[in-house]
C-alpha cells in the first residue's frame, strides 16, 4: 500500500491524472471502475479542462463501482455526474462506456452487470479484473455501496451485490468485496477535514477496523492500493 498526500486538490488532480497516463502507456485498452462524489467530480472537471485531448480516451473503457438505483437522468445518479462534469467534454467512444441502469429492477441489474462484466473485462481465476478501481470513502467507513451495517455483502460470491442507504432506504447496486479486491490497482481519493479520522482508522488501525468499515476491507490481491489524499484528509495520520 502506498500513501500519497498533496497539498491541494489541484495536486492531486495532477498526480492522479499521471498515474492514469502511465497506466495507459501502450496500451489499447484499460478498464476503469469509476467512483461518484465530490472528489471524482473534481478530477472529472480538472479531465475536461485540462486533458480533454492529451489522453487516449478511446482506449479508456469506463464502468462503475456502484450505482444509485435512480434513472440516468437523475440528479443523484453517478451516471449523471459523470456524463455532466466528464463524457460530454472528452472523445470517449460512446461504446467504451458501460453504465449500472440504476432504472432497472436493482436485484436483475445486478445480475445483468454482473453478466456484463464477465463478457467486457479480462478474469483472473474467473473474477473480473479490472485494471484501475477508483474508490471513495465515506464518512462511516464505506466504500462502493458497501455499508458497515450490510459489512457481510463485500464477501458476497456474487460479482455485484445491492446494497441499502442506511439513512435513506435507497437502493445501490455495487461491486462486491471479490471484484474490487481482484483488480490489477485500486485507487482511493480522498479529499476533506472530514474524512481525516477513518483515514487514519483504517490506514493505521489495520486489522481491528477490517469488521467494521468496508474501505477497511480493501486489500487487492495484487497489493497494488494506493492512497491519494489532500491534507486536510491526511491531517490525522501519523499522530
Amino acid at each position: 500500500m502506498q500513501t500519497k498526500i498533496f497539498n491541494t486538490k489541484e495536486e492531486l488532480n495532477r498526480a492522479f491524472t499521471d498515474y492514469l497516463k502511465e497506466i495507459l502507456k501502450d496500451r489499447e485498452r484499460v478498464t476503469v471502475a469509476l467512483s461518484g462524489g465530490s472528489t471524482p467530480k473534481s478530477l472529472f472537471d480538472y479531465w475536461a479542462q485540462r486533458h480533454a485531448t492529451d489522453i487516449d480516451w478511446k482506449s479508456v473503457f469506463l464502468f462503475w463501482g456502484d450505482e444509485r438505483c435512480v434513472p440516468p437522468t437523475d440528479e443523484q445518479s453517478n451516471y449523471r455526474m459523470t456524463r455532466d462534469h466528464l463524457l460530454d467534454h472528452v472523445a470517449i467512444p460512446e461504446r467504451n462506456i458501460f453504465r449500472i441502469k440504476g432504472e432497472n429492477d436493482p436485484a436483475a441489474e445486478a445480475q445483468r452487470y454482473s453478466t456484463l462484466l464477465q463478457m467486457e473485462v479480462e478474469t483472473v481465476d474467473t473474477v473480473p479484473s479490472f485494471d484501475l478501481v477508483i474508490l471513495g470513502l465515506g464518512d462511516d467507513g464505506h466504500t462502493a455501496s458497501i455499508f458497515p451495517h450490510e459489512i457481510d455483502l463485500w464477501e458476497s460470491a456474487d460479482l455485484c451485490v445491492v446494497g441499502t442507504h442506511p439513512d435513506s432506504g435507497q437502493k445501490r447496486i455495487s461491486l462486491s468485496g471479490k471484484v474490487i479486491n481482484h483488480a490489477q490497482r485500486v485507487a482511493f481519493l480522498v479529499t476533506g477535514d472530514g474524512k481525516a479520522e477513518k483515514v487514519k482508522q483504517i490506514i493505521e488501525s489495520g486489522k481491528e477496523v477490517a469488521a467494521a468499515y468496508p474501505a477497511a476491507k480493501v486489500k487487492p490481491l495484487t497489493n497494488n492500493l494506493v492512497w491519494f489524499l489532500d491534507k486536510e484528509a491526511a491531517r490525522l495520520l501519523g499522530k
